[in-house]
């Protein structure tokens, strides 16, 4: 057993956390570090590939538990009692009883998540239906790098005439998004399930900037759409390859997980403050500037597995 997976998945933990909620691709860095870290406690190159693609999803449960826990009243429908919701926003809740205890719904809290359902659609289906057509076929570094490039550019694109036009946004709260928003946000976000490369917020927070929506308002969003999305998929994940790993290769999850979580609680706070007063144009040009390094490795041989 190689113990330094489980060094190697603080590492994993750390790029998680850190490129699963800036716009610049989770999935691509880490299938990039694969091949500079890659994982070898399993028994044979076969196993530590099965492992690697079920790491690869799992470990974004830490990162959705920091969304869980950061905006955990802002999802969560069911305050404790009655006696604690304010007069004035009575109307917005319905009381029930479970036992002898009271209890209310927020009924707008009901609403968004009927809302960001409905944007997690598209991409369920497409990823229901043509997961493993998907990975096999865009799974490579090719991909990673022109949709590296292909988001970089349009980020700057779509921030430089937002400024140029000093265009105010038309959708600045969290409630003014109905469920033909939500939609097509959901349809961006089938962009990023398909393409590794294009970053699941990067996908939907360009698409919020681009129908009218505030920097925060598609940021937070996006934040709430991960938690059905990144759940779902690691839970198929989960049914397709199952768990018979060893004893690092669990340890070595389980690990990241937390790692992911711990950066993630910190990344979540910092792009929430940082996009207040700033654009995304930085990453547009990190994004950029990462994809052509990627595209010279890819032509120079790099990612080449070894005979």
């Amino acid at each position: 057993m190689d113990w330094l997976d489980v060094i190697k998945s603080i590492i994993y933990g750390i790029i998680e956390g850190v490129t699963e909620w800036l716009p610049i691709s989770s999935t691509g860095h880490l299938i990039l570090l694969e091949r500079l870290l890659p994982f070898k406690a399993g028994e044979t190159a076969v196993s530590n590939a099965k492992f690697f693609s079920f790491f690869l999803i799992v470990i974004q449960l830490g990162a959705i538990l920091a969304v869980v826990v950061t905006f955990w009243r802002e999802l969560w429908p069911f305050p404790r009692k009655r006696l604690a919701v304010p007069a004035k926003s009575r109307d917005d809740f319905v009381p029930f009883r479970l036992g002898q205890t009271p209890f209310v719904v927020d009924k707008r809290i009901l609403r968004l998540w009927w809302i960001i359902l409905i944007a997690c659609v598209p991409a369920a289906i497409i990823g229901l239906l043509f997961d493993e057509q998907i990975e096999a076929i865009f799974y490579n570094p090719w991909t990673v790098a022109i949709m590296l490039i292909v988001v970089g550019v349009a980020f700057y694109v779509v921030e430089h005439g937002l400024k140029k036009t000093k265009k105010i946004p038309r959708i600045v709260s969290i409630e003014q998004i109905d469920w033909r928003i939500a939609l097509i946000i959901g349809l961006f976000q089938v962009v990023a399930a398909v393409f590794p490369g294009t970053s699941r917020s990067g996908a939907t927070i360009l698409g919020g900037l681009m129908i009218g929506m505030s920097r925060p308002v598609a940021t937070t969003f996006t934040f709430y759409l991960a938690v059905p999305v990144m759940f779902g998929a690691s839970l198929l994940k989960l049914l397709k390859i199952g768990l018979d790993y060893n004893l690092i290769q669990w340890l070595s999850i389980f690990v990241g997980m937390g790692v992911a979580y711990l950066v993630s609680i910190l990344v979540i706070r910092f792009l929430l403050n940082y996009i207040r007063k700033r654009d995304f144009r930085i990453f547009a040009y990190y994004r950029v500037a990462l994809g052509c390094i990627v595209l010279i490795a890819a032509i120079a041989g790099f990612f080449k597995t070894p005979v």
